[in-house]
């Protein structure tokens, strides 16, 4: 896989901590198996540089928006008279083809465009964000199934596609396969929105030490947390008895949940959980995720050595295939690491790839590919 940077380099280069200048930590892990090279598109010479590179290439994937394409020649159009079989997943925050698809976006403008900043606000009385990045993620996602999906078609026909994956357009779906709801019917049957969900109590639990994710799901969940509790009774009220009603009343019946869960230990409550198999969980606490017995069972977060970084954690792709296990194959890549390297197998002369460097159509070194296995 080759990332193609600008000069300067990936944002991410400049974000957060680092033992030396364009190496940070979101570095490390976003860019491990990838090579870099870095391009000047604005160039004509990088242009046709990165056209030699999509000659052999099954997907390029951008998300420049679709004005910044068109200026610099990078579309689906103009790379596919070199590459017949290419498929080029754009991802951009609105579609290509509307009056916003050139609107500059990231992931919290994603968040409060596509709804989930508001969703909040119908569970504490204001809109916020996910204090993660989500947006991104959800959409890569989506770019590896259409991308997957394109490639197939292509090794069938010997043609190509574009791709186009709003983030927009993704995080809407994503939000409303639980919440359209009675919405989805025309007209509406009911209302908008997982009462499940969207309730305050819906939270942790405080136990007698600590806290707890208690989540009784089926009825048999919920009677046996009841008899549990030493409040069988509460199995037969009609606001708990069937699921529909649970979901009414999810917020008394949460409550009741938390006012129950203070009179045992988190542990006492995950040996009987487990015991009678209703679901819970203890909090794990991500600073301090190695310590945790799951974590360390299924080598979650594993210790490498860069050869210019020094040691550093890497969280592995959440993927067990048995025939073709995922590693570790290249470290991240410093700056234009592998700039000479590449342009030499897209066919470039030494000659060439020099002059390139000269004019600074092109940056970098390449030193020699990293080979670590993680296993």
């Amino acid at each position: 896989m080759v990332k193609v940077e600008p000069l300067e380099g990936d944002m991410t280069r400049g974000i957060g901590a680092r033992r030396h200048a364009g190496m940070t930590a979101m570095t490390l892990n976003l860019q491990r198996n990838k090579r870099s090279i870095a391009l000047n598109l604005r160039e004509p010479d990088g242009l046709a540089a990165l056209r030699r590179l999509v000659e052999d290439a099954d997907v390029i994937v951008t998300n420049l928006r679709p004005r910044s394409r068109e200026r610099l020649g990078i579309t689906y159009a103009a790379l596919s008279e070199c590459n017949p079989r290419l498929v080029m997943c754009t991802a951009q925050a609105y579609g290509s083809r509307t009056d916003l698809a050139d609107s500059p976006a990231y992931d919290d403008i994603v968040q409060a465009a596509s709804g989930a900043a508001l969703l909040t606000d119908r569970v504490h009385g204001r809109p916020s964000y996910a204090p993660y990045v989500i947006a991104d993620k959800v959409v890569a996602l989506h770019i590896a199934v259409g991308a997957l999906a394109a490639v197939l078609r292509a090794r069938v026909t010997g043609r190509g596609q574009s791709v186009d994956i709003p983030m927009v357009d993704a995080m809407i779906a994503f939000n409303l396969v639980e919440h359209l709801g009675g919405h989805t019917f025309d007209p509406p049957e009911g209302d908008f929105g997982w009462s499940r969900i969207l309730v305050s109590e819906r939270r942790p639990h405080r136990t007698a030490d600590g806290w707890i994710c208690i989540m009784p799901y089926s009825d048999q969940n919920w009677r046996d947390f009841f008899a549990l509790a030493g409040r069988p009774e509460l199995a037969d009220d009609p606001r708990f008895r069937e699921v529909n009603e649970r979901h009414r009343n999810m917020d008394e019946l949460l409550g009741t949940v938390s006012r129950i869960a203070r009179h045992r230990t988190t542990e006492e409550w995950l040996e009987l959980c487990a015991k009678h198999e209703i679901p819970a969980s203890e909090l794990l606490d991500l600073a301090a995720v190695g310590e945790d017995d799951y974590v360390r069972e299924r080598n979650l977060l594993r210790s490498v050595e860069h050869p210019s970084e020094g040691r550093y954690f890497v969280t592995p792709t959440p993927m067990d295939f048995s025939e073709t296990p995922i590693g570790l194959t290249r470290h991240a890549p410093r700056l234009g690491e592998n700039s000479a390297e590449i342009l030499a197998q897209a066919g470039y002369s030494p000659a060439e790839v020099a002059d390139l460097f000269a004019r600074r159509v092109v940056a970098g070194d390449h030193p020699a590919p990293v080979n670590e296995e993680c296993a």
